[in-house]
This record gives structure tokens, C-alpha cells and sequence, in this order.
């Protein structure tokens, strides 16, 4: 029996509040559900806007191309022998076909266009599909500047060019755009199960900034990354990175952007009076969470964080706001970026933003809004424009001096956020109050 995807997705709202994930072959009939959406209804809409009317995707398995990853039927794991994909839109007629140059039909939303009986050369087959087509402009998957956008293999690129006749090799052109569309546009539908994946992880954070976790002078930050890890196996969810956590403390220095990647201390006991912070993200349905949020672990005495933290956090809660406020459609990355940074400085803060795309990949395709490296901007990919229906993982941090600790820490953020026709949302709010370890008990009066 089908499950119709309204249901599932309201089925899949009220179950996921109890940490209740799909099985297996629900998820399965959601993600092939939402892909048929997709290639029927957004990629007609994305071809015409960039102006393809036929796109070519080449994959060999366990080389895949990222883009037809993103394209596989539920229970493809990785691409079979050579796979071929053909997207011919009509637009006078208002259709799109959709053709596997494959032995196989590509799930239920592909159908094989390859008898190898009738014609034993894929390639040659392939041609015969172009010709009787004629497509005005071919677009194929490689790119200069985004990763994703490169698919193709050399040995694949010039097998086609070289069956490919004549007089079309010059309606050959790089689907960059093409597939920086189709990998950073969302659907209604996507952000309906989005805004509970971002849940999750929010929850996951909670429990593992948490008294059911953490007993300072015992649990160390490497603990606490494993506990993620395995809370995230044992609900059936994978991550896309492996966690980390780290501490900020008054007897220590303030280390470099890298401190939170590369030179972060294992194995830190965590003490009373810690700030703590984590960068964590689960994938699930074919989309991916990115979070950094912070917690203040109690001293004895202390039955809230010190004013100087909480007001710490409203710094960065204000750079976000600054930040996103900056957002508008056509506007490039670098030129939001620096808007951005030179209000927040001229308010007296010290921002720093790497707001990275995010969606059916972690740091995924579309404009990037600095990188913690190039704060004065990123060559090209910082020049794409910013589209609506497009996710970001909201990424940034602002230095604040703590005259009580003799030092400065930085406050490092991280939230999805969505933008669309009606503006700037986060999916599924951000951190605005630091958490505490342990939570703070509130007794009701007589």
C-alpha cells in the first residue's frame, strides 16, 4: 500500500516530538515522493530559468556524481554500471521527459529509454535521443568553482563529446547554474520535515548539554561527542560530521578560528564555571542539520549563569540579526558579508560570518557569505546571488572581552535559517538563553 505524502509528513509532525523516526520504508516513500515533486514541478521551472532544454547527468557507480546522488531512487544506494539521465523540457508545450540512458529503470519517477538489444552501444543510444530531440542547449555537469557542479568525469566528458555529432558540440555548455539550482532549492514540502530535523538536533544538543550527561569533574568534552554520536545511531539518523565540543574557561587563552577544528584539546574535563560549546549536525531524509549552541556549566552556588555570558550571548544574537537582516534576493554573498560586518562593527561589536549553504549536502551549493578565513570576501562563490527558497546554516561568531575572566571569548553561533518570499525565518528558532548544566529546577510557589 502507498502512503500519500500529506499523511506521512503530518504523521511524521506529531510522531517526531517523541523522537519517533520513520522506518525505513516510510522514509523511503517520503524521499521518493519528494523527488517526483521535484523533477515534475521544480526542475521544469529551473531549466526555463536558466535556460536548458536539455540536461545530461553521467554517473558510473561508486562514482557518483554529486548532483545525481541527490537524484536517486530510495533504494539506489549508488548509481548501477553507467547511469545516464536525460531531463528534455519543451517549454511551448509545458513538458518535461525524463529518460535513463540505463539498463534499469531509475526507481519509479525514470524510466529506461535504453534497449540493449536494438542498440548494444549506451553511448550511441544516448545520441539517438539527442537527435531526435535537437535540443537547443546541452547542459552537462562541470564547473571551475563549485564542487558539487562537477560530476563528470574526464573519461565520461570526452566519450560524449566524441559520439556527440557535430553540429551540436556548441550547445554544449556547463550546468553550473542549473545544478546550484536544483541542489540549494527547497520545496513547501521539504521545509515542512526540515523544521523537525532541526528539532532533533536541537533536542539531542539539550540532552547532551545536559545533568543526564555531563558530571563536571568526571565527563570530558570527548565524552560528550560520543554520547552525540551514539544518541544519533541508536534513533536510526546518521551525522555528516563528527561532533565536537569544546570549552572556554577564565584560566585559558583564546585560541584562533582553527581552535574549534583542528587544535581543539581531547579528552578536557569539564568543570563548574565552563562555557561549553558544540557544532553538531544530523542527516536525515536526504537533508542535513548544522548547529552550534552553548551551554554554562553551574557553579555550587550559582543557580544562573554570570550576567557578563548571558549578556555575551545577546552580542552574537545581535550580529545574527544584523546579519540576516542584510538578506535580499539578487544580493550577492560578499555583498551582504560585508554590510554585515561593517555595522556590526560600527556598533562596536567584532563579528566575524561564515555562513555557509545547507541542505541535501552539509556545506552545500549556492552563494557563501564569508568563510572564517576570508573575511574580506570569497572569489566567485561569494559572488552568486542569493535566491529565494534556499537554506543557510547561519554561521558566525563575535569576540567579547570578559574583563571578569581577564580575557576575551568568542561567542559561536550556528543556526538553519530560511530564505524565501516572505523574507528571513530560522527553521526552527535559534538559541537565544544559554543552556545550564544542570538545568535550573523552577519551584512553584504555595
Amino acid at each position: 500500500m502507498k502512503y500519500n505524502l500529506l499523511l506521512i509528513v503530518l504523521c511524521f509532525n506529531l510522531s517526531i516530538s517523541a523522537q519517533h523516526i520513520l522506518p525505513e520504508r516510510q522514509r523511503a516513500e517520503v524521499v521518493d515522493e519528494i523527488l517526483k515533486d521535484r523533477f515534475d514541478n521544480l526542475l521544469p521551472k529551473l531549466m526555463d530559468e536558466t535556460g536548458f532544454d536539455m540536461w545530461v547527468v553521467i554517473s558510473r557507480e561508486y562514482n557518483e556524481d554529486p548532483v545525481l546522488k541527490t537524484m536517486l531512487p530510495a533504494t539506489w544506494l549508488n548509481a548501477r554500471r553507467r547511469t545516464i539521465l536525460v531531463f528534455y523540457r519543451d517549454k511551448a508545450n509545458n513538458t518535461i521527459e525524463k529518460l535513463a540512458v540505463a539498463r534499469y529503470n531509475f526507481g519509479e519517477n525514470i524510466s529506461s529509454a535504453w534497449d540493449k538489444d536494438k542498440e548494444p552501444d549506451q553511448w550511441k543510444r544516448l545520441m539517438q535521443i539527442i537527435e531526435e530531440r535537437h535540443p537547443k542547449s546541452i547542459g552537462l555537469n562541470y564547473s571551475d568553482n563549485f564542487n558539487i557542479c562537477d560530476g563528470i568525469v574526464k573519461t565520461d566528458y570526452e566519450a560524449f563529446m566524441s559520439y556527440l555529432p557535430s553540429k551540436f558540440k556548441s550547445t554544449v555548455k556547463s550546468a553550473e547554474k542549473l545544478a546550484i539550482s536544483w541542489i540549494e532549492s527547497r520545496t513547501d514540502t521539504e521545509m515542512v520535515i526540515y523544521n523537525q530535523l532541526v528539532d532533533i538536533t536541537h533536542n539531542i544538543i539539550a540532552g547532551a548539554f545536559s545533568e543526564k550527561v555531563i558530571t563536571p569533574g568526571i565527563t570530558t568534552t570527548t565524552d560528550v561527542e560520543w554520547w552525540m554520536r551514539d544518541k544519533v545511531t541508536s534513533l536510526g539518523l546518521e551525522t555528516w560530521f563528527h561532533p565536537t565540543v569544546d570549552v572556554q574557561r577564565t584560566a585559558e587563552e583564546l585560541g584562533n578560528h582553527l581552535y574549534a577544528f583542528s587544535n581543539r584539546p581531547e579528552n578536557m574535563v569539564i568543570l563548574p564555571g565552563d562555557l561549553l560549546h558544540c557544532d553538531f549536525g544530523i542527516t536525515y531524509l536526504r537533508l542535513n542539520t548544522d548547529c552550534q549552541e552553548l551551554a554554562y556549566v553551574l557553579k555550587p552556588e550559582e543557580k544562573a549563569p554570570p550576567k557578563f555570558l548571558v549578556d555575551a550571548l545577546k552580542d552574537g544574537n545581535r550580529v545574527q540579526d544584523i546579519f540576516t537582516s542584510n538578506f535580499k534576493t539578487g544580493k550577492t554573498g560578499n555583498s551582504i558579508l560585508k554590510e554585515s560586518l561593517d555595522q556590526g562593527k560600527a556598533e562596536g561589536l567584532r563579528p566575524a560570518i561564515y555562513t555557509h549553504p545547507l541542505g541535501t549536502y552539509g556545506h552545500s551549493s549556492g552563494t557563501t557569505l564569508g568563510m572564517w578565513d576570508s573575511q574580506g570576501g570569497v572569489p566567485v562563490n561569494g559572488d552568486y546571488p542569493l535566491h529565494e527558497n534556499t537554506v543557510y546554516a547561519i554561521e558566525l561568531n563575535t569576540t567579547v572581552t570578559i574583563p571578569e575572566w581577564k580575557r576575551d571569548i568568542r561567542i559561536m553561533l550556528e543556526e538553519a535559517g530560511f530564505w524565501g518570499e516572505d523574507g528571513f525565518r530560522y527553521v526552527n528558532g535559534r538559541q537565544t538563553e544559554l543552556l545550564t548544566v544542570p538545568r535550573v529546577k523552577k519551584h512553584q510557589g504555595n
